[in-house]
């Protein structure tokens, strides 16, 4: 079983319009809900791979009694922790004329000393049972910035393979916990290390206490310092969609690579080919299979000849 934690979920909702212009009114032309943040994305991409998926985190409210409505159907299991605050929404505005989105990130509940501690008794037990753990997104508000660096450390006090994938000071303070993989993007990536060159800050970051970093670069791919090597996984050519879930994409690639024992390259081949293949979806965290594997078979992936 491979658990994923969100501790901020979100119902996305994505708006399609003919065209997005400011100060003006729109008309929508499509509309699509779906149960979201970060490691509900990741999970139910790990579901479609075959994998047994457990997501917990937090839901509650009205928002969060339609995110596991949802969530029902899917083959993903809801270990998802009850609380009395609402579930956030995020709204991802897609302009057909161009493919670019616009993306509005609500807060999410504001959660208490006794929610978290709840989590923690629910988070422990569900972790002697994983192969793995992912552990993404934002932090609620009430939730210590060191929270996922202590997520790190209980899932390797259990020998379980920890990925984490989130951004600022939870990032610097969870890799400090030395997860198995971190997963920023280029500006996280630049926040945490204060260095702009992807391979220079992506040393820097594994030199922080991960044991392998994959640094997400856009339509450069991605980026990967691990003990075994330095790799480069590139997609086919630039695509216009949606990019609400590509990342998750990437890292339920690197996870499923991971539980599977398969070699950095495949692993950084699936992930590219997957979070590509997200973009081009119609809805946010989503993928079509033939395109996936369409795709898998023309990615590029380059060994650097410098030691990690």
């Amino acid at each position: 079983m491979i658990l994923t934690v969100t501790l901020n979920t979100a119902l996305d909702i994505t708006y399609r319009v003919d065209a997005l212009t400011p100060h003006a009114s729109h008309r929508v032309t499509d509309v699509a809900e779906r149960p979201g943040g970060k490691g509900v994305n990741v999970a139910r991409v790990l579901a479609a791979l075959g994998h047994d998926t457990v997501v917990t985190g937090f839901a509650g409210g009205p928002t969060g009694a339609v995110l596991r409505e949802l969530l029902a159907p899917l083959p993903v299991r809801d270990a998802l922790v009850p609380v009395a605050g609402t579930t956030r929404r995020t709204v991802a505005v897609v302009d057909t004329s161009t493919g670019d989105t616009t993306q509005l990130n609500e807060p999410g509940p504001t959660l208490t000393p006794a929610q978290w501690t709840a989590f923690l008794a629910a988070y422990d037990e569900l972790v002697r049972e994983a192969d793995a753990v992912a552990l993404c997104g934002s932090l609620p508000p009430g939730i210590h910035v060191g929270a996922y660096a202590d997520l790190v450390r209980r899932a390797r006090a259990a020998s379980v393979p920890v990925v984490l994938d989130t951004s600022g000071e939870p990032l610097r303070r969870g890799v400090a916990a030395r997860p198995d993989l971190v997963k920023p993007n280029a500006d996280e990536l630049a926040r945490l290390t204060g260095a702009r060159e992807p391979l220079r800050a992506t040393r820097d970051a594994r030199r922080r206490g991960a044991h392998a970093v994959v640094a997400s670069l856009g339509p450069d791919g991605l980026l990967a310092v691990t003990p075994d090597g330095v790799w480069q996984a590139a997609p086919p050519g630039a695509v216009k969609g949606n990019p609400t879930g590509a990342g998750d994409s990437a890292v339920a690639g690197l996870l499923s690579g991971l539980v599977e024992g398969l070699p950095w390259p495949d692993r950084l081949a699936r992930a590219v080919a997957l979070s590509t293949a997200t973009v081009l979806a119609p809805a946010a965290g989503e993928f079509d299979m033939t395109t996936y594997r369409e795709l898998l078979s023309r990615i590029t992936v380059t060994e650097h000849a410098t030691a990690a």
